[in-house]
């Protein structure tokens, strides 16, 4: 099969775009067209022509959301870039331990805003679990998105193969995952427990409307604005702000940089920003 015309192309990442802000680049055509191959030969389709119409029509009304589950990238593990959980850890539980603790906010919530299959979001539940317990009466919250229905619904579950969590410490692995056994061995499940506290939204960061109802501590929205162009890594730079409650943190990326961007944010540390109290 031919790869897609560069009218078919832009076409393509018009729509992604309008649908997620992604902005594909002419270095990305043959990465798309390897990735939409398999939706072609799913919908009996024999050319990325035939896809393009295929998607303006209203039988193609769904097919924009395999589209964008299909060019979001999903690298990730856990305790991926590990400078940010130890600054959780070390800095972030105890000064919310410190301020709260005659302010009646018992509560450190968290919003892992582009999730994936879920490593970051059961790292950060990891951290929160393991570091909160130590100081009676406080407990976390966590909230969880990502554009990608696919990948939601593989985070949910919780369950990952043994090379997936083999650099995780013994203590960590007995701990948080149930190790599977007969047709489930070399499988493992995050336990019950942590996965219970854990909600999940299928998330759009662009979305009008977030489904929040109280401003977070933290959030983490790591290795996604690379892939926005600068004015709408503006915007939600902006709006995360406005989502954490005053002194709340922002973790980006490494890859990333707020530099030209406009903020309110304090610069702490690489890619760890504060909102002002």
């Amino acid at each position: 099969m031919n790869g897609p015309t560069p009218g078919d192309y832009e076409q393509i990442c018009r729509l992604v775009y309008e649908r997620s802000r992604i902005n594909l680049g002419p270095d990305k055509q043959e990465l798309v067209a390897a990735r939409l191959g398999k939706r072609l030969r799913a919908l009996n389709l024999s050319s990325y022509h035939e896809y393009c119409r295929y998607l303006k029509s209203s039988e193609g009304l769904d097919e924009l959301q395999n589209l964008v589950d299909v060019i979001s990238t999903n690298h990730t593990f856990f305790f991926r870039e590990e400078q940010h959980f130890q600054f959780l850890e070390q800095t972030v539980i105890n000064q919310f331990v410190k301020s709260q603790s005659h302010l009646g906010d018992r509560s450190l919530r968290c919003w892992s805003a582009a999730c994936s299959t879920g490593e970051e979001t059961y790292s950060i539940a990891i951290s929160l679990a393991s570091n909160l317990e130590q100081h009676s009466g406080y407990d976390w919250e966590l909230d969880s998105s990502d554009i990608s229905t696919r990948v939601l619904d593989s985070a949910k579950k919780g369950v990952y193969s043994e090379d997936r969590i083999s650099e995780l410490s013994l203590d960590v692995r007995k701990r948080f995952f149930q190790k599977g056994v007969g047709p489930y061995a070399g499988l493992y499940r995050v336990k019950e427990e942590i996965r219970r506290k854990t909600r999940w939204h299928q998330l759009n960061l662009f979305d009008k409307q977030w489904p929040f109802t109280q401003p977070f501590h933290v959030i983490f929205c790591r290795n996604v604005m690379i892939y926005f162009d600068r004015p709408s890594q503006e915007d939600l730079v902006n709006r995360l702000t406005r989502q954490l409650v005053p002194g709340g943190f922002l973790m980006i990326g490494h890859s990333e940089s707020l530099s030209g961007v406009r903020h309110n944010l304090k610069a702490l540390h690489p890619a760890i920003y504060r909102r002002q109290a």
